[in-house]
């Protein structure tokens, strides 16, 4: 096994099963050795115990923090120049690791941002696979999908803006990591990529043949989510939507993929988020705010 990899950021909710799982695949489908941190939120199923029983390194908090604050603990313990994130509902497939790294050593600088292509029961994501291998433990045909899993062809993709993901540290640092304004973390992703793309970064790239299956929505169904959208379109002047179309161009050559982003188009973006903006707060009121203030007091 190769020596350099990773540092796996893997944030959990009371999720042990799941984790136990992700944490398995880690090891035994990885071509390089790579540094596992998991934040433990609670941790009252036995989470905790576990984390230490199995060496890895982690932070903790006593109760549900979100993501975001959960991301920016475990940053403090990387050990290696590339971050890479993965939910503990997902499991990494044979050479996931490989063809990431083969990516990133083509590359010419830091300035990128990679994702896996994951497998979904349920869900194709607009990006990604839609095939059944099992929404749960339970249900998991984990030996039909180590067959099968590379049988659907699946070319690279541009607009990555979601885990899992890998980037580089200083480029991590330079964007302050995840905004905490976003917790528990509902478009933390998107926001996350519009911070890369304030300060350069053009190249978010999804390989297709670095793959992971994900069981969808473990935790995201027990939380109490924030207004997302809103926050986002409050915070950039945008919508989502609209600053996926700058970084997605699927079916397009590489190499026109680098061109700059047309400021026309997102003058005009900016202009339709504005009104966007009014028209929802006419009609739905600060239901962000108020969600924001329930959470802090």
């Amino acid at each position: 096994m190769e020596q350099t990899g990773f540092s796996i950021l893997i944030p959990t909710w009371n999720n042990l099963s799941y984790l136990k799982l992700c944490v398995e695949s880690i090891r035994r489908h990885s071509c390089m050795q790579h540094q596992i941190i998991v934040h433990v939120n609670d941790g009252s199923d036995g989470t905790l115990d576990w984390v230490k029983q199995e060496g890895l390194d982690y932070t903790h908090s006593e109760e549900n923090v979100g993501v975001c604050l959960a991301m920016n603990m475990m940053r403090r313990l990387v050990k290696t120049p590339y971050i890479y994130f993965i939910n503990d509902d997902m499991y990494v497939l044979p050479d996931w690791d490989r063809v990431l790294m083969n990516e990133v050593n083509s590359l010419p600088n830091e300035m990128f941002y990679l994702s896996g292509t994951m497998i979904q029961p349920h869900d194709s994501n607009d990006v990604g696979l839609c095939i059944n291998y099992g929404d749960s433990i339970e249900t998991f045909q984990e030996e039909r999908l180590l067959k099968e899993y590379m049988n659907e062809p699946y070319a690279d993709w541009q607009g990555s803006t979601r885990p899992p993901c890998l980037v580089h540290r200083n480029t991590w640092d330079l964007v302050g990591g995840y905004s905490i304004e976003l917790s528990p973390g509902m478009y933390s992703d998107p926001d996350f990529a519009a911070k890369l793309l304030m300060v350069g970064v053009r190249y978010f790239k999804g390989l297709g043949n670095s793959r992971v299956y994900h069981f969808e929505t473990k935790t995201t169904t027990r939380i109490k989510k924030n207004n997302g959208s809103l926050q986002f379109l409050l915070k950039w002047g945008i919508s989502n939507s609209s600053m996926r179309k700058y970084i997605t161009r699927q079916g397009e050559p590489w190499a026109d993929r680098q061109r700059p982003i047309d400021a026309t188009s997102l003058r005009k973006a900016a202009r339709f988020a504005k009104l966007k903006t009014i028209v929802y707060l006419l009609t739905k009121g600060f239901g962000g705010a108020k969600n924001l203030a329930e959470q802090v007091l």
